[in-house]
């Protein structure tokens, strides 16, 4: 199931009446998030993961159905690693 930043503001809105506030409050958290990653700084949250920049360099790709070859540009992207508080809760039935 796939989580929208509507369900964790319905989800925070249980315990905090105010639907602007909570609101306010996600899209703070997501903005700072946004701009350290575009800092080229990591994101690390305690007992959830780490998000940080990698650099993939550029590569030759094909199209399998037409057999055409081209380049794909160089790139960063955001990887995420779990925590091993997360992974062992994951793994473990009490989740």
């Amino acid at each position: 199931m796939t989580i929208f930043k509507d369900d964790i503001v319905n989800d925070v809105m249980i315990k905090k009446k105010d639907r602007n506030t909570v609101r306010n409050c996600v899209e703070s958290i997501l903005r700072n998030i946004k701009n350290t990653l575009a800092s080229d700084d990591g994101v690390m949250i305690s007992g959830f993961g780490d998000f940080k920049i990698a650099h993939k360099k550029a590569r030759i790709g094909r199209n399998p159905k037409m057999k055409i070859s081209y380049e794909i540009s160089e790139r960063e992207i955001v990887v995420f690693s779990l925590s091993n508080i997360l992974r062992k809760e994951m793994n473990s039935s009490a989740f």
